[in-house]
């Protein structure tokens, strides 16, 4: 997936639902920091490890029952050193028990688009009704690059030393390959060896996710295929930033005649290299936009095309807020209104 536009670039059997393992972690984690930036939690709140997290097996950051732990070192321990114990720290911290905690782990997928995922625990323990797929794998990675890239760096941390013992992060890719800068792996008997990855060369930013292989080199050897595949044959055009004006669109009924239209995403395309010369983009207003208009309402779209068939759709938004004119204005407009309407 390039990470920019969403675009998936190639894919196999990317929307079957499989056991995750700890790419679990991945929405633990995001949720975890979606409560730091809400202010629902603080980085350095301690949290009482309880009984429960600290019997979780599997992999483990080793942290004690009875003791407290900040945030952010739990962070740490899920995301470097895959614990278990610390993600069903942090869920109880955040939601009170496990099973609370998943209830907002499959609400939060829905929020994302992830159609074929459901959680039963913060972990990624084996559970028949446990699973998600590399589509809607991809799809958690980019929302945790973009929106959060203070916490996505701590996806590149080779290693974290944590109760006298240090462990290091089991993406192998990170040694490797220096583009490479996060993001997750997982093993379970019924999953294989997973991962999530991404990687940035010359401003493009890729996603790979595999699933299913036999051991922690394959699973590094593949991702690193894909990786390759992508930015070899490839490329990343930006067309439009976000919150730039593109266009203005007549208002009637308001304070204003003009209201500047923008997008509120970037848009960029993906393409196989040599096409870009192919895509063209068009701009169309909505008629008869009528006051009052707030700031970030759809006014218009943009269409990209390549050989006249459109292959992408964003939405134009208001730039400004423009409030209501007054009663002249909004009488002499109605009346130019209904002419323009008996005449178009």
């Amino acid at each position: 997936m390039d990470a920019t536009s969403g675009n998936v670039l190639v894919e196999n059997n990317g929307d079957q639902r499989l056991a995750p393992a700890s790419l679990t972690k991945l929405m633990t984690a995001y949720i975890a920091t979606l409560e730091i930036r809400r202010g629902q939690i603080g980085e350095n709140d301690p949290v009482t490890i309880s009984e429960n997290a600290w019997r979780t097996g599997g992999s483990r950051m080793f942290i004690k029952v009875g003791s407290q732990v900040t945030v952010s070192d739990l962070l740490h321990g899920i995301i470097i050193q895959s614990g278990n114990d610390a993600s069903v720290a942090i869920s109880e911290h955040i939601a009170g028990s496990e099973d609370a905690f998943a209830d907002m782990m499959n609400k939060t997928a829905g929020d994302l688009g992830m159609t074929n995922s459901h959680f039963m625990n913060p972990t990624g323990l084996p559970n028949p009704e446990h699973y998600s797929s590399a589509h809607d794998m991809a799809i958690l990675a980019r929302a945790i690059i973009h929106e959060d890239p203070a916490h996505y760096a701590i996806y590149s941390q080779k290693e974290f030393f944590w109760n006298g013992i240090k462990q290091p992060n089991r993406n192998l890719l990170l040694w490797r390959d220096k583009t490479v800068d996060g993001l997750k792996t997982g093993h379970t008997d019924e999953a294989g060896y997973c991962m999530v990855s991404s990687a940035v060369r010359d401003g493009m930013r890729l996603i790979a996710v595999v699933f299913g292989t036999n051991s922690e080199q394959a699973r590094a050897a593949e991702t690193q295929k894909l990786l390759t595949y992508g930015f070899r044959f490839f490329e990343t055009q930006n067309f439009y930033q976000k919150g730039t004006e593109l266009a203005q669109a007549t208002v009637w009924k308001g304070t204003e005649r003009q209201v500047k239209a923008g997008l509120a995403e970037d848009l960029s395309m993906t393409m196989p290299k040599g096409d870009m010369k192919k895509l063209s983009a068009s701009m169309t207003m909505n008629p008869q936009l009528v006051a009052p208009i707030a700031k970030g309402d759809v006014i218009g779209k943009v269409e990209v095309k390549k050989d006249d068939q459109v292959v992408h759709t964003a939405n134009l938004i208001a730039l400004d807020a423009v409030e209501e004119g007054g009663i002249f204005r909004r009488v002499w407009d109605s009346i130019r209104l209904f002419f323009y309407g008996l005449f178009n």
